[in-house]
């Protein structure tokens, strides 16, 4: 187990790679977004993103943060995800994982450094995961909607309303969207406006001009789907927020 701690102080992050070792991905500070060739996930503070061994991924940001990472050696990870995802993370495991990144990276089995690692992988199995993962499609005709709408998530077009441009009919891109990302088009584009508000939420944006950029007739509604996919509210989500 290796705890590590990176401070970006501008936009970027690091391109793609990967990793012997699985990762669990905090954000400090900032919002940052976990990419890999499957998907996307954003991870806000309190929260993290576990990517497991020898997945390709990248890691962005929009603006200055603050990354705290957890090195898990594949000896412990039985039991532990084998896909990535967001994880809410416990109090226990931050403070754990704070204490590891202050000692030596490089520690004896009797070390405390040991003791502290040796409860990590329980505390990990524990963690419930978060609504905050994009599935990306790798279907040309799928690809042409899911490209518009990261372009324009307030586009408020019904599936048929693509299907000129996908070049398949309405039918046929719903059963896609569902074979492919496992989710239906307005699911899809449901999860799509909901990680974008937690991207800007972290910029400072207002509740209020943020509803109305994402496409929805009013900041209730937005608040309203807000709090349904992720038990409260946009301002308390990440603090206090304006309105």
């Amino acid at each position: 187990m290796v705890a590590l701690a990176s401070e970006v102080e501008r936009e970027g992050g690091f391109p793609w790679h990967r990793h012997y070792r699985a990762q669990l991905i905090f954000a400090a500070e900032g919002v940052v977004t976990v990419s890999t060739t499957d998907g996307t996930w954003v991870v806000p503070p309190e929260q993290a993103v576990w990517v497991p061994a020898g997945t390709l991924h990248q890691v962005e940001s929009l603006g200055p943060f603050s990354l705290r990472s957890l090195y898990v050696h594949p000896a412990v990870c039985g039991g532990l995800p084998q896909d990535t995802r967001v994880l809410r993370v416990s109090p226990l495991l931050r403070e754990l994982n704070g204490r590891l990144v202050a000692l030596p990276t490089f520690y004896g089995p009797t070390s405390m450094a040991a003791r502290l690692a040796a409860v990590i992988p329980d505390e990990l199995r524990l963690l419930r995961p978060e609504p905050l993962y994009l599935p990306l499609p790798t279907s040309r005709r799928l690809r042409v909607v899911t490209d518009g709408l990261i372009a324009d998530p307030a586009d408020a077009r019904p599936l048929a309303g693509w299907a000129r441009q996908a070049g398949a009919s309405e039918r046929t891109l719903a059963r896609l969207f569902v074979d492919k990302t496992g989710m239906t088009f307005g699911a899809w584009r449901q999860r799509l406006r909901l990680i974008r508000a937690v991207e800007r939420l972290a910029e400072g944006a207002a509740v209020t001009d943020l509803a109305l950029d994402l496409g929805y007739d009013s900041p209730s509604a937005f608040i309203a789907m807000f709090r349904r996919e992720l038990g409260t509210t946009p301002g308390r989500y990440l603090g206090s927020s304006p309105v």
